[in-house]
């Protein structure tokens, strides 16, 4: 795209903006989240974990001996009676690298991308307010991550429907919960699946407003997700590891037992709400005072 088409682009997202108003804002945010899941990267990492847990199930319903040894991801053993067990596993298995990896891309170029494609200063010549602009961002990175969890949960849904049984589900304390109210815990669980990754958004952020490179900001975000991880496998870390962003990430499954134990979900949530709100003051410190040159 040349420079000229780009400041008609940039024109165009910034038309109708009013400061200081709400409607300035959802305007703003409208025009970020086209922005994001209009790019072709984007429309490929949703395909990616809309294939994972297709492979999951598949391989599932062949090797249906597999789940009886007791091995492999969490809730796996439970998909060949219950199809709709197959949304957990896929979360479950999607949560450590995919999702993160997902949701980095994104977050790491929200704004290092359009410095590196010169038009971050033509985007802050117009009315929207630095403020706003790294709001609208955030928030426009947060929906992706609830796009990014349901893509994953509807495939699942879809796929063990397709191929295995479903009806009443059996929790993970015993207790048989009928359809209906297990369909409602998995949306809880996506809900807060995508919530977990709120954190993550925010540190990807910040690095975007380190750099003008998107490319380096997307992979530091994404290598920063895999040291966490390496982290906190280490047992002789075990004192740091509760303020890992990524520690708590797997405490949805406490949602499939009856009564919820909600103990190390909301130790999880309340965890990315820290970071959301450390990470999320040092990029708007970072973005409101930084000379933009591109």
């Amino acid at each position: 795209m040349s420079q000229v088409e780009a400041t008609g682009v940039v024109t165009s997202r910034a038309a109708g903006r009013r400061p200081q108003t709400a409607a300035g804002f959802l305007a703003l945010f409208r025009s970020e989240l086209l922005l994001t899941f209009r790019r072709v990267r984007t429309v490929v990492l949703l395909g990616i974990l809309a294939v994972l847990p297709v492979l999951i199930g598949v391989v599932v319903k062949i090797e249906t001996d597999g789940p009886s040894r007791g091995e492999g991801p969490a809730f796996i053993a439970q998909v060949t009676q219950n199809g709709l067990f197959l949304v957990f596993t896929a979360l479950a298995v999607s949560l450590p690298v995919f999702l993160p990896m997902a949701v980095g891309v994104v977050a790491g170029d929200s704004v290092a991308g359009e410095s590196a494609g010169g038009t971050l200063r033509y985007l802050l010549v117009a009315p929207a307010g630095r403020t706003r602009l790294l709001a609208a961002k955030f928030t426009a990175g947060l929906a992706f991550c609830l796009a990014a969890t349901l893509t994953v949960a509807l495939a699942a849904l879809a796929t063990g429907a397709a191929l295995f049984p479903m009806g009443e589900v059996t929790l993970v304390s015993g207790e048989t919960i009928g359809v209906g109210p297990a369909l409602l815990r998995a949306v809880l669980v996506a809900v807060v699946v995508a919530a977990s990754l709120s954190g993550l958004v925010a540190i990807g952020l910040f690095i975007s407003t380190l750099t003008g490179s998107g490319i380096a900001a997307m992979a530091a975000t994404v290598g920063l997700v895999i040291t966490v991880q390496i982290l906190d496998s280490f047992p002789q870390l075990h004192a740091v590891q509760p303020f890992l962003f990524a520690h708590h990430w797997l405490s949805f499954g406490d949602l499939l037992r009856e009564p919820i134990y909600w103990d190390d979900v909301l130790k999880n949530l309340g965890l990315q709400g820290a970071y959301v709100a450390v990470f999320g003051s040092a990029a708007w410190s970072r973005f409101t005072s930084r000379d933009i040159t591109a």
